[in-house]
């Protein structure tokens, strides 16, 4: 018998995400882990009429790949996967990892070299219906530093949610960011502005992200001014990079510390010409999720939290600006917590002070 949870989860990955309807090429991408729920899922596409495929991933599999394939290997671009993204019409990802650290003794720099290699493929799936979830492991229950039992009733809790309410909700917030043209960010060891002038907020709950919660925008590329101390630690590639401070000059990173994995930081940021760049300012408006967990799809929904992303900026915040849109083959997001005793300013109006908006 499937769980309940489950059920509820598949159904709005499949009904609210994606919209899956009859004749549509879905892909599925999943850890093997998350079985319950990718059998959920693909029993749901089929009942709509559409076609679904599965790829699972072993765990291992990409450390395996990541130790021991050539730099040519790792600059071989995959004709196979670009045809896929190319004539499928929906991606849904459902991620279980066993191990939050499989890459964390991988040269960072192999990883980035990968990144550019398919950054491509995962511009043409951006185009696409798309979503991505996890599924609730022992090794995201660790993280959390919470039991199984504990982990899946905050996990669903926090995924199950009515979106549609969601998004109503914040009509003024996303109204007002989308209308705004200077965000200041105050906080600890944090003042930091830019321009968000004609740039488009986005209000889409449950559509890219399961669990959501924010209102998000693109920062003007070259706008960004100031220092910022991030909250919690930034993972990537299973390196875990802890007391990030970020000063911006032009919309340029010029200085970067970090109390661990500073390199790793460092190393990011050199990706490639839009790296150092901001390419987005994200809003956490999830109040269901309280609790930092070293599990980005959570953690930059907090509610009274932003994030701010290193790298690329989303196409669709930049439709009325493209000329400021960054382009990155990263797109890393970073949390700061404002709710002890920061602020969300813009055009000189506070409208969040200590996580609690004032709208």
């Amino acid at each position: 018998m499937v769980e309940e949870n489950i059920k509820k989860l598949a159904k709005i990955l499949v009904e609210h995400s994606t919209k899956i309807k009859k004749g549509d090429k879905v892909v599925i991408n999943a850890d093997i882990v998350a079985e319950p729920l990718v059998k959920e899922v693909f029993r749901l596409c089929l009942i709509k009429g559409a076609y679904p495929s599965v790829h699972t991933h072993l765990p291992g599999m990409t450390q395996l790949f990541f130790k021991n394939a050539s730099d040519e290997q790792l600059r071989h671009f995959p004709v196979v996967a670009m045809y896929e993204s190319k004539n499928a019409d929906v991606f849904i990802g459902i991620f279980g990892t066993s191990n939050t650290r499989e890459l964390s003794n991988i040269d960072p720099k192999r990883i980035a070299m990968r990144s550019k290699t398919t950054h491509s493929i995962s511009k043409v799936r951006l185009e696409k219906r798309w979503v991505g979830c996890d599924y609730p492991t022992n090794a995201l229950a660790m993280e959390a530093e919470l039991s199984l039992e504990e982990y899946n009733d905050w996990f669903f809790k926090a995924c199950n949610i009515n979106y549609p309410a969601l998004q109503k909700r914040y009509t003024k917030l996303n109204s007002i960011i989308n209308k705004g043209k200077k965000v200041r960010i105050v906080g600890k060891n944090t003042d930091l502005t830019f321009s968000i002038k004609g740039m488009k907020a986005i209000n889409v709950q449950g559509k890219c992200n399961v669990p959501d919660g924010e209102v998000f925008t693109a920062p003007e590329k070259s706008s960004t001014e100031g220092h910022i101390q991030f909250s919690y630690p930034a993972i990537r590639g299973g390196n875990e990079v802890d007391g990030i401070y970020l000063e911006f000059k032009n919309g340029k990173v010029v200085k970067a510390t970090a109390t661990k994995n500073e390199k790793f930081l460092k190393s990011m940021l050199a990706t490639d010409k839009g790296s150092s760049y901001l390419g987005e300012l994200g809003i956490g408006i999830n109040y269901n999720i309280t609790k930092y967990t070293k599990n980005l799809l959570f953690d930059e929904k907090i509610g009274g939290t932003i994030h701010l992303a290193l790298g690329m900026a989303y196409p669709e915040c930049c439709v009325n600006n493209r000329k400021e849109q960054n382009k990155s083959a990263l797109h890393w997001d970073i949390v700061k917590d404002l709710r002890n005793g920061g602020e969300i300013i813009v055009d000189g109006k506070v409208i969040q002070r200590k996580g609690k908006f004032l709208i």
